[in-house]
């Protein structure tokens, strides 16, 4: 059985500007463990590891696996690949609702795409908040409220506020119009002070990341779960748990995955939350497909750095 390591790049439709950095391309890992893939793909200014990082542990990975060894790979998106690659997956999962749009750019860009799909029943957008002058952006969402009644808007703030700043934003926000808003301060102190006094639903998606601590409050609604950053996959099911526990939603959203990688979060998210709308809409930023038409990873975009035939699957529960 083959095991098997590869590094690809996957142009993009337009430049990321990601943590202060500028991507033109994706990169990423393929690993392959006796018939199964997992992406390994750290994120640019938000995985604490890099791509090197990623490389070399998961070359260390594979040499330990073809010696009849077990594995603890420590980087996280090293962590899901691996568990991808070795998972016993369901034979069936339940149909997904449709992932709701991801719209970037400015304000003014925001109203264009959101005209733009005025025709497809349209439920709900996420629009990435805190970049543009703050006048600017509320102005386009009071607009998109007005025009589109029946639209529910996630906002999403990537810890760039203030405490004071968010407050100044969130009071002049209808929060029966927006499901939540995510990671408006980098501090849970800080983002439960806003919630608690503008009534703002609000979720975490970064401070998971980053571990760090939270509790609920009222204004909690969901926890949005980015496995590729959140590491091995039983850490990712302990928070499906605990947000179950807590009445909480639980989002199943992606870090910018080729395809393949977006296919597996999709099938975790018929898993974790079989009812609630993935965040994955973020395959469009890919210039060109990874997979084939028989979904298998197209050699032309894979540089091979491992590969082992005669490896004896012992893989895990």
């Amino acid at each position: 059985m083959t095991l098997a390591l590869y590094r690809y790049r996957l142009p993009l439709t337009h430049p990321l500007l990601l943590g202060g950095r500028r991507l033109d391309e994706r990169q990423g890992l393929l690993v392959h463990v006796a018939g199964q893939w997992g992406e390994i793909a750290p994120l640019p200014g938000f995985s604490r590891e890099n791509l090197s990082d990623a490389e070399g542990e998961s070359l260390t990975c594979l040499a330990a696996l073809r010696r009849g060894e077990k594995i603890a790979p420590r980087l996280p998106s090293v962590q899901f690949g691996f568990d991808c690659a070795r998972r016993r997956w369901p034979t069936r999962a339940a149909p997904l609702p449709e992932p709701y749009p991801l719209l970037r750019g400015t304000p003014e860009e925001w109203l264009a795409s959101v005209g733009t799909r005025r025709g497809r029943a349209l439920r709900k957008v996420k629009l990435k908040v805190a970049r543009h002058p703050m006048a600017d952006e509320l102005a386009s969402i009071q607009h998109i409220c007005e025009h589109h009644p029946s639209l529910e808007l996630v906002l999403d703030a990537n810890c760039r506020w203030s405490r004071t700043q968010a407050l100044a934003f969130c009071t002049q926000l209808e929060p029966g119009r927006i499901d939540y808003l995510e990671d408006p301060c980098a501090d849970f102190a800080d983002i439960a002070a806003v919630a608690e006094a503008t009534g703002i639903a609000v979720a975490l998606d970064e401070l998971l990341t980053r571990r760090a601590p939270w509790h609920p409050i009222a204004q909690l609604k969901a926890l949005v779960l980015k496995p590729t950053l959140l590491g091995s996959l039983a850490h990712s099911e302990a928070l499906v748990t605990k947000a179950r526990t807590l009445g909480l939603e639980v989002v199943a959203s992606s870090s910018f995955e080729s395809d393949l990688g977006l296919g597996l979060l999709a099938r975790l998210a018929a898993e974790w939350a079989p009812g609630q709308a993935p965040g994955l809409d973020t395959r469009h930023w890919l210039a060109s497909s990874l997979l084939d038409e028989r979904h298998q990873p197209r050699p032309d975009f894979l540089t091979r750095l491992f590969y082992d035939e005669c490896y004896r699957d012992d893989r895990h529960d």
